[in-house]
């Protein structure tokens, strides 16, 4: 009942279902209204600025500033976002109406802080649903197929295998590129190096594995947990008053969440307190 209950709330959070065209309100300036639905987050390493990808493009949050603006001329829905090193990122979606591009964009890649983005692969073969740049490798989970994939080569070829159920998110050990750990409507389930998948618990949330961190987890009801242990045993940290639908570490203690509401909440203590860093 728990792992069912979590999945449900999650997938509520999340929007787990094809977005639609409708969701944003056209005239309105406010973030929340043109934005839409919040699918990543990432601080950039070269000024600290907080991006957040979209379901109509991308915003930035200058270090000084809780109103995100607008970034670059394009509005496609980047539903995978991952920042790779200073002004550098990666990125998965559809085209909004009337841009150019297949109606998956496959793996995208801007070298100018999401100035503009250009088709790196598997354009119309995969809708990145999360992405993730861990030591020179990218790891994406295809909505398409339902299959993990990877990069050691930023997207020159790939590798895919089969998971056991649908996934929600997924981390990368920062000491081990070979453990992954991800969320799915399975519960958790770690794949450690070229062995199968094994269940880790009946959990289901967000995950973030920062350097010289904790793996974090924040579940579909709020609670935040930390684990020393790759997922096999958990410490409760705090707690948020919504869902989330985008997480992100930046440091062993900072954390980015950003909720279904629209606002984006930072903690600087693992998890234990949060304010405001977006409001919407």
């Amino acid at each position: 009942m728990r792992r069912a209950a979590a999945a449900a709330l999650l997938v509520a959070a999340l929007g787990l279902v094809a977005c639609g065209d409708d969701d944003s309100s056209g005239g309105s300036s406010s973030f929340a209204a043109e934005a839409g639905h919040i699918h990543g987050l990432g601080v950039d390493p070269r000024d600290s600025a907080l991006f957040i990808a979209t379901h109509a493009g991308l915003f930035r949050a200058a270090p000084d500033s809780t109103t995100p603006v607008r970034v670059g001329a394009g509005s496609q829905d980047t539903m995978g976002f991952t920042i790779a090193g200073p002004g550098h990122f990666f990125g998965s979606g559809h085209p909004a109406p009337g841009e150019p591009g297949p109606p998956n964009l496959g793996l995208i890649e801007s070298r100018d802080a999401g100035q503009s983005w250009r088709e790196v692969s598997l354009g119309g073969r995969a809708d990145f649903h999360v992405l993730r740049y861990v030591n020179g490798t990218i790891y994406g989970y295809n909505g398409l197929t339902g299959r993990l994939m990877i990069s050691a080569d930023r997207g020159g070829s790939w590798q895919s295998s089969t998971v056991p159920a649908p996934l929600f998110d997924l981390a990368v050990d920062p000491d081990d590129s070979d453990r992954i750990i991800a969320t799915s409507e399975a519960g958790l389930i770690e794949k450690p190096g070229e062995t199968a998948w094994r269940p880790r618990g009946d959990r289901a949330g967000l995950l973030a594995w920062p350097t010289d961190g904790p793996l974090y987890l924040v579940e579909g009801d709020g609670k935040v947990s930390t684990s020393e242990t790759a997922g096999q045993s958990w410490r409760a940290r705090g707690a948020l008053p919504e869902a989330p639908v985008a997480l992100t570490a930046t440091a062993p203690g900072e954390l980015y969440v950003a909720l279904q509401s629209g606002t984006i909440m930072r903690s600087v203590d693992g998890g234990r307190q949060w304010t405001p860093r977006v409001r919407p």
